[in-house]
């Protein structure tokens, strides 16, 4: 694994709140073309851990790693953990046949060794889970703190070795693939992700607009259209706010479960 360059981004902090976020990245050539690695620390009252793992475009038609591991005030914590497929569900709901494979033959018997991580769901404030969320994410939102070590850690290693063993063994078969065509699934994730992504706001709050703009835009998401990024937000923004009488309907109805859970 190669590490590399992320100058602009590698390291920022605003001293006045006691907040620091470090960034890396990597490459592994015929197995991973981008692992960024984002740790944000503004002390007890906030720590996440933000990773995203893309393979080799040039080898493999395979779904991503997403990570994000957060805590608050060490009372409240998030753990997220996934196969990001680049192929969504479609009108009928029908799941994308091969990224429900790995979904089954290999994330469904980790997660049905974690009891405590079984039968939770996200809210759909942000993102909607039918686009690059696979069905056995690992999603747990929990306060008790001994869940980490017990439950949460372990299975956060079984999903990475479990993508790392998928994308060894993928490579050693030596398929054909067609990289254009992941490329292009790549860029539709960088710019659905760069318009959805929640921690934009602390950045920005934290940082200033600026340099977190560049750090969505340049180095989470490098391969986002900024142009329909711009416009999906925009639009995003204003379902929130309130839009059409059928759009304002459906964002209450998010807001409240959001609220309730």
């Amino acid at each position: 694994m190669q590490r590399v360059s992320c100058e602009e981004f590698s390291y920022n902090e605003n001293l006045k709140k006691k907040a620091r976020i470090i960034n890396e990245c990597y490459t592994a050539p015929g197995l991973y073309s981008k692992i960024r690695m984002t740790y944000y620390d503004a002390g007890e009252g906030c720590q996440v851990f933000n990773s995203l793992w893309y393979p080799d475009p040039k080898a493999h038609n395979l779904p991503l790693l997403g990570i994000d591991l957060l805590s608050f005030n060490r009372r409240k914590f998030l753990g997220i953990v996934d196969f990001q497929p680049l192929y969504n569900e479609d009108g009928q709901g029908e799941h994308d046949p091969i990224a429900s494979g790995y979904e089954e033959g290999l994330l469904k018997p980790i997660k049905e060794k974690y009891e405590f991580l079984a039968g939770q769901s996200m809210s759909s404030k942000f993102y909607d889970e039918t686009q690059f969320f696979s069905r056995q994410m690992l999603f747990s939102r929990f306060e008790e703190e001994d869940i980490i070590s017990n439950e949460l850690f372990p299975a956060y290693q079984d999903y990475v070795q479990a993508h790392v063993d998928l994308v060894t063994s993928n490579a050693e078969l030596e398929r054909v693939v067609d990289e254009k065509a992941v490329l292009e699934r790549y860029d539709s994730y960088d710019t659905y992700s760069a318009v959805r992504d929640p921690a934009a706001g602390l950045f920005a709050a934290m940082f200033g607009k600026e340099w977190s703009d560049g750090f969505v835009h340049d180095f989470l998401f490098e391969r986002c259209d900024k142009e329909e990024a711009a416009k999906a937000a925009a639009l995003v923004a204003s379902q929130r706010k309130g839009g059409p009488p059928g759009q304002q309907q459906r964002s209450q109805g998010q807001d409240q479960k959001v609220a309730s859970a």
